[in-house]
């Protein structure tokens, strides 16, 4: 059950990624083509120095272009990537002296035509960013997904390393507390760029004041450090040739993984029981996973809240003492047999009931209603409730009635009357359920007294209709 830590960046764009727009007509007059965009500016200071960042693509018409020479040196010590010059309207060819010092500096120049705006090279490095970034979230997310299922096969260690050396195309390792390589993955880096991983991999650990992680470079590659977090000093070394922007999210899911595998409180049956957890939510049929487990029962959490920060969920975890839990916009948590959940300050919280591991998932979509519900009445813990005298109707009969009952309703207007039913016909805490505004709510359930032909402000048409939607 994990989640990426943080959204990759977006990714910087090579030059000539902009130049192969055939559309925009861009000509390299100067520099290499290969360097990477990290964003598009336009300017016509005669020193554009104090708003530049560095690593931008800087557009200029000249328009105070008066020392070429002193002006490109001023660009590449801001830091900028690439210069376009427009060659309109105050030039009508690209400044020779401009050219020259471009040369001298190894600045890439582009010449800009007269049919392409500004605005239109933008936009294509835009674009062209928003598609590297879409590469990069997909990337992680297949990476994460890889990563869970190695954690979950029967030497998960190894299976993890494995996963991580494979998806960053490199080396993984596993260093003890007194700096040995106790597991390892992937091709050998060399002597040099081993020596360098296990010394960096000593500058991070669990003394005080230590860093958590570290970067560097050894034998040609990109080396990164990782203190696990299971307390007794092990720390994960990662050797590529090259680091991409969402590699630290990647590494940072492994991190995670691999100290819940090695946490020294960990016994064999709680190895077992996680692993068959981490199936059954892959999808692994449920009486495989099912047979790994205790019969329970076993309560699923849903929650939202918290203070914003990226422990909120773990401190959650830990308030409610299971460490299977899921973080993202809503957490999801599993309470092992005993655990009782309760309210939590800044939370609010949706419990299901208690339930055998093969129930798992529908215990799940309980604890999802169960916080619908609780967000709409601002309840900081609401439980999923019992069937009741719904138990005392034959299954068979009840769905036949309610189709029956319910077939004018589209699905929409069902799930409307059944959030305003649930919520005492209330419009504001209805529309705030579903999202909507309270003009909407009400049209629908006057549509829905229309379709059904019945009077809505009837006690016994409210408890048939709320029988039948149940």
């Amino acid at each position: 059950m994990s989640q990426p830590l943080a959204t990759p960046p977006a990714p910087p764009v090579p030059l000539a990624a902009l130049l192969a727009r055939r559309e925009l007509g861009l000509r390299l007059l100067a520099g290499p083509g290969d360097v990477a965009l990290h964003w598009v500016h336009t300017s016509e200071m005669a020193d554009p120095y104090p708003y530049l960042l560095g690593g931008e693509l800087l557009m200029t018409a000249g328009v105070q272009l008066t020392d070429p020479a002193r002006y490109v040196e001023r660009v590449v010590e801001a830091g900028a990537a690439a210069l376009g010059f427009g060659v309109t309207p105050v030039y009508d060819t690209v400044p020779e002296e401009l050219v020259e010092a471009c040369v001298r500096h190894g600045l890439p120049l582009i010449e800009v035509p007269p049919r392409t705006p500004f605005t239109a090279v933008a936009r294509a490095l835009w674009r062209l960013m928003a598609e590297a970034r879409l590469h990069e979230l997909r990337r992680v997310t297949e990476a994460q997904q890889s990563l869970a299922t190695a954690a979950a096969r029967p030497a998960p260690v190894p299976a993890v390393l494995g996963a991580l050396a494979s998806r960053l195309g490199g080396r993984a390792v596993l260093f003890g507390a007194d700096g040995t390589e106790s597991a390892a993955a992937g091709r050998n880096p060399g002597a040099e760029a081993e020596r360098a991983l296990a010394e960096l991999a000593g500058v991070v650990g669990p003394r005080p004041g230590g860093p958590a992680s570290a970067s560097g470079e050894g034998g040609g590659l990109k080396l990164a450090a990782y203190a696990l977090g299971g307390g007794d000093g092990l720390t994960l070394g990662v050797a590529t040739e090259r680091r991409d922007p969402g590699d630290y999210t990647v590494a940072g899911v492994a991190v995670v993984l691999l100290s819940l595998l090695t946490a020294p409180h960990r016994a064999a049956d709680v190895s077992v029981r996680d692993a068959a957890l981490t199936r059954l939510l892959l999808g692994a049929p449920v009486a495989e996973a099912a047979a790994s487990l205790s019969p329970g029962p076993w309560t699923v959490v849903h929650a939202r809240g918290g203070d914003g920060t990226p422990f909120a969920a773990a401190t959650l975890a830990a308030a409610l003492g299971t460490d299977l839990v899921e973080a993202g916009e809503t957490v999801r948590l599993l309470l092992a047999p005993g655990a009782v959940a309760t309210a939590q300050p800044g939370w609010t919280l949706g419990v299901s009931a208690p339930a055998a591991p093969d129930g798992l998932p529908a215990a799940d979509a309980q604890a999802g209603r169960a916080l619908r519900r609780a967000e709409a009445s601002r309840a900081p813990l609401v439980r999923h409730r019992a069937n009741g005298l719904a138990g005392l109707v034959d299954p068979a009969e009840a769905a036949a009635h309610a189709r029956e009952l319910l077939a004018p309703l589209s699905e929409p207007q069902r799930e409307t009357l059944r959030a305003w039913l649930s919520l005492h016909g209330s419009w504001d805490r209805t529309a705030a359920a579903l999202g909507v505004h309270r003009n909407t709510v009400r049209q629908r359930i006057a549509r829905c007294a229309v379709l059904l032909d019945r009077d809505l402000d009837d006690a016994d048409v409210r408890m048939e209709l709320w029988f039948a939607l149940r």
